[in-house]
This record gives structure tokens, sequence and C-alpha cells, in this order.
């Protein structure tokens, strides 16, 4: 049974299970009900407290999967929130995109929740075991896991079903199809991989939050084209532990990992113990984050002028009505 939080009396916690653009879809005690929408960075997985069906407040999250916006804005998009588990899909039934895992496990590991590697459509590969050891290297401390969901095989994820889960894919990595044999019915509608660029539709067109049976919870997301990065230093840091450990271990503390003496990340690359596409993707992530850190302090930056400007002209406009 759904674990509802304490309110004060004459007041209604809510579970926010879809956003649309101006309502809400939410669960309460009393059953599922429809609210309007008050805010943009409100998400599935918040709890809310409604008062006479109209929303108050949200509770404070205990953890948030958040994504930078990859359509050149610099807000960064809530996407799930109060996870306990992401589960990364990632199909087998072509060579896995590690440089998507990379940039969906920094994300993760940022939420607070934690990651869980799902290869998906074991049936369609021949080797799953090989296909775990190909993605481990760009998976360090995280659990890797197989699933042929299209026939039910979910047993993997059976230890997960009494938690709130959230999935995160591509488009065509088979997360539907895992909450439908997760569920025990066909709830979310699924596709096929196109044939002519190999990508899937998007099936699943809204973020959206489920009960499962085994008291758990799941939200199933539209495929991400785009993985934009957010605020993610702890995360870039847990996603690449292996290579962060080494750089630690550098002669200079301002190593670079390009021809410096002592660096040990360069050695294990010549030792062949890390790949150098690895440790580049490492080094742009980092860029990247940079980036976004710059733009959010400049844009925190103008929406402060704009609010002390706007409070200025309120004072001057009272001092001519004087």
């Amino acid at each position: 049974m759904l674990d509802f939080p304490a309110v004060p009396d004459g007041l209604t916690a809510a579970l926010l299970t879809r956003v649309d653009r101006s309502a809400y879809d939410v669960l309460t005690l009393a059953g599922p009900a429809r609210v309007a929408a008050v805010a943009d960075d409100l998400t599935v997985g918040d709890w809310l407290v409604l008062d006479r069906g109209t929303v108050v407040t949200a509770l404070p999250r205990t953890s948030v999967l958040i994504r930078g916006d990859v359509r050149g804005r610099s807000r960064p998009q809530p996407l799930a929130a109060n996870l306990d588990v992401v589960l990364l899909c990632v199909g087998m039934s072509g060579p896995p995109k590690v440089r998507r895992l990379e940039r969906l496990l920094t994300l993760a590991w940022e939420s607070g929740a934690t990651p869980v590697v799902v290869l998906t459509k074991a049936d369609l590969c021949h080797d799953p075991d090989e296909a775990v050891r190909e993605v481990a290297p760009y998976a360090p401390g995280v659990e890797i896991v197989t699933v042929a969901a299209a026939r039910g095989d979910v047993a993997a994820l059976a230890p997960y079903a009494t938690r709130t889960l959230v999935l995160l894919g591509a488009s065509g990595a088979g997360k539907s199809t895992v909450v439908n044999a997760l569920l025990g019915g066909d709830v979310m509608a699924t596709g096929d991989i196109r044939d002519v660029d190999g990508k899937g539709r998007h099936t699943t067109t809204h973020r959206e939050l489920l009960l499962l049976p085994g008291g758990g919870m799941i939200i199933d997301t539209p495929g991400l084209r785009g993985v934009g990065m957010a605020v993610a230093e702890e995360g870039l840091t847990l996603a690449f532990s292996d290579v962060e450990e080494l750089a630690s271990a550098c002669r200079f503390a301002d190593c670079r990992h390009e021809t410096e003496p002592g660096c040990a990340v360069l050695s294990s690359v010549v030792a062949g113990d890390l790949g150098r596409d690895r440790v580049d993707s490492w080094r742009k992530l980092q860029r990247e984050l940079a980036f976004q850190a710059r733009r959010t302090d400049a844009r925190l930056r103008a929406e402060e002028s704009k609010k002390w400007k706007a409070i200025s002209r309120a004072q001057r406009a009272a001092g001519k009505q004087r």
C-alpha cells in the first residue's frame, strides 16, 4: 500500500503521477484526481499538499533526476522526483552506445538515486554475457542486469519491485516493454525500431507514474534523443570513478593527463587498463559541465539584475506620485 506522508489537518497529501501543460494527475487516499498545474518545476513523483483540490505546496524531495535543456536554453528540466533506483535501459539489438550510457549514468548518480544498467532485448543478442562484459568498463560500481521483456523475462528486476523506479534510455530501448512486463499487462504502448536508421519511435510521449504489483512504483519516460548535462559534478565523479581514482594518484595535483610525467591516467592508458576513449569522454563532460555552470551563473545574474531594475522603476514611480 502506498505510504502517504502526514500533512496538517484539513489538507490532503497527493502524489503527482502525470504532468500536462495545464493540469496534473494525482493520487490521493481517496483515489485519483486531476488538479490545475501551478509551476513548471514540479514533476512526476513529487508529493504535493492540496487544500480542497488546489495545490498549496510541494514537500521536500529525497532525490530528483534532472537533465540540462538540449534546445539551447539554460534552465534544467526535472524528469522525476523521490526516486530510489534509475534503470538505464540499453538495447542489445546492436552495439551499445557507451557514450550515451556515460551521460545517463552521470545524471543518475547526481539524482541521489542508485543507477542500474538494464540490458534489454536479451532474446535478440547471441551472447548476453559478452554484452555485459562489453558495457562493464563504462559503468564502474554499477549493477548490470539483462532482461528479455518481450517474452516476460524481467526476473533480474524483481529485487527492485518494491521501490520507486524510473526508466531512462533512447527511443526503442524497450523501456515501455519492461514496464508492461513488470505490470503483467499491456499498459504502455510499444513500438518497433525503424529499419532505415535503427532508431526507435517515441511510443511514450509523457512521463507517467504507475503502481507495481509488488508495492513499488515505476515511472516511464519518453526516449531521450539528446542527453543534456545539468550541473552534475558529483554525478560525473561517480560515473567516472575509475578515472577519478587514477587522477588522484597523479604526481601533480593540476595534472591535465596529456604529457605530464607521473600521470597515473596516462600510465593506465599505455598499459591497456583504461581506454583512451573513456578519458576523452571524461574530459569532454568536464568541459560541458563547466560551460553549463557558467551559463547558469550568467542567467542567475541576469535575473537578479532584472529584479532590481524592476524594484528601481517601482521606487521611481512611487516617488513621482508623491
